[in-house]
């Protein structure tokens, strides 16, 4: 690609041709918002509460929800601890963005009147309280009975998951294997856990490793329908793996509860617009796949040793190390993986309306780091937990995009 955005760090992305204006996310440079095709998406996201006082995590979930018991979009998590919130279903970056925007201003507010922080994290960076914690809802309960030690170490652990319309389960399947090698690069762009138990892991995302100990953590097989899949899914269940068909955790799966492709790889991202970025890249790869499988084009070579390899690699480094070439196999470094992945959605970026946002989202990452960056950066300024929370809770809310 020819260079435009250089400075930036990634592959340049140029106007895209033919497409109009472009696409405005809430917080952009003016500019017409414009609809982003017949590919629906929608995101769910998982906070962490944390006290005030001590920044460790507060069980505030149950009332948090229940302030906001007329707003679809929130619900308690595994954890009381936690919340989640899901959009509603959108045809564009700028409304994605800006439902985004919204649900997390309304959590933070409750999570206020409960006299709590919302703080979009990974993992709590300070104590959790375990299965004391626990969510009082029947499968919750029943979870923690079948697989007590992983709900307890695991169970509070904070995603982003990105969910994109497809036209039917069995092309949905298909495009699951085409997207196996580009969940790394992703997963590099969305770090955002280092700090746990207030220590730097290591590790740009340590809720990786944590929620790849659950048994059904593992790399979705190349099936050739739905009705394989389907079988698979049966198997795991009956084999213990699995209470239900929720509790099915490839990071990239069809949903069990709407038409969708759910891609449920990234750690919760810190700020709102690393979300609509992942979002746009995610959505921009099913478009991807879905005109590969229109075209009869092969699968791309992806065996799970290199795919899980990977996605240790990224999990371990994000942005700022070694990674692995998701086309070639062979060694690289995360950013060039990052650019091989820009390289494979510009055509459905382009045809989209969303090449102009991602570029602006790939400058913006580049200029201030990944979730797990900042957050390292804010751990070590900190003098204090409460004041690391704090800041973390300001991140949150942050929507520069």
């Amino acid at each position: 690609m020819r260079s435009a955005t250089r400075s930036a760090g990634w592959p340049a992305m140029p106007r895209p041709r033919g497409t109009g204006p472009e696409v405005r996310v809430p917080g952009g440079p003016p500019g017409t918002a414009r609809a982003a095709g017949d590919i629906t998406l929608g995101v769910e996201e998982e906070f962490v509460l944390l006290d005030r006082s001590a920044g460790a995590a507060v069980p505030a979930g149950p009332v948090v929800a229940r302030m906001l018991d007329g707003e679809p979009g929130v619900q308690q998590e595994v954890m009381r601890f936690q919340v989640e919130t899901a959009t509603r279903v959108c045809t564009s970056l700028d409304d994605l963005g800006r439902d985004l925007i919204r649900l997390r201003r309304l959590a933070a507010g409750a999570a206020a009147s409960a006299d709590c922080l919302l703080v979009a994290s990974g993992i709590a960076p300070y104590s959790a309280p375990g299965l004391a914690a626990l969510t009082d809802q029947p499968r919750y309960q029943e979870l923690a009975r079948q697989f007590g030690p992983l709900v307890a170490g695991t169970g509070g652990a904070c995603g982003c998951h990105v969910h994109v319309g497809v036209p039917s389960r069995d092309l949905g399947v298909q495009v699951l294997a085409q997207l196996r090698p580009w969940l790394a690069p992703l997963l590099a762009i969305t770090v955002n856990s280092p700090i746990a138990d207030g220590r730097d892991t290591a590790w740009a995302s340590c809720r990786y490793p944590a929620w790849s100990r659950w048994p059904t953590a593992s790399m979705p097989e190349m099936w050739p329908d739905a009705a394989a899949y389907d079988a698979a899914v049966r198997r795991l269940i009956g084999q213990g793996a699995a209470l239900d068909e929720q509790g099915i955790y490839f990071p990239a799966r069809l949903s069990p509860r709407y038409p969708t492709v759910e891609v449920r790889v990234a750690d919760a991202c810190l700020d709102a617009g690393t979300a609509v970025l992942l979002a746009g890249l995610t959505r921009a790869l099913v478009a991807t796949a879905l005109a590969a499988i229109r075209q009869g084009t092969p699968l791309p070579a992806a065996p799970a040793s290199r795919v899980n390899a990977a996605l240790a690699a990224a999990a371990r480094h994000g942005l700022a190390g070694p990674a692995i070439d998701p086309v070639t196999g062979h060694a690289a470094n995360a950013r060039s993986a990052v650019s091989r992945l820009i390289d494979h959605v510009y055509p459905a970026l382009s045809d989209h309306g969303d090449a102009q946002t991602i570029t602006r989202l790939l400058r913006r990452l580049d200029q201030q780091g990944t979730g797990a960056d900042r957050q390292r950066a804010l751990f070590a300024s900190a003098a204090s937990p409460p004041m690391f929370a704090r800041a973390l809770a300001r991140a949150t809310l942050s929507h520069s995009m």
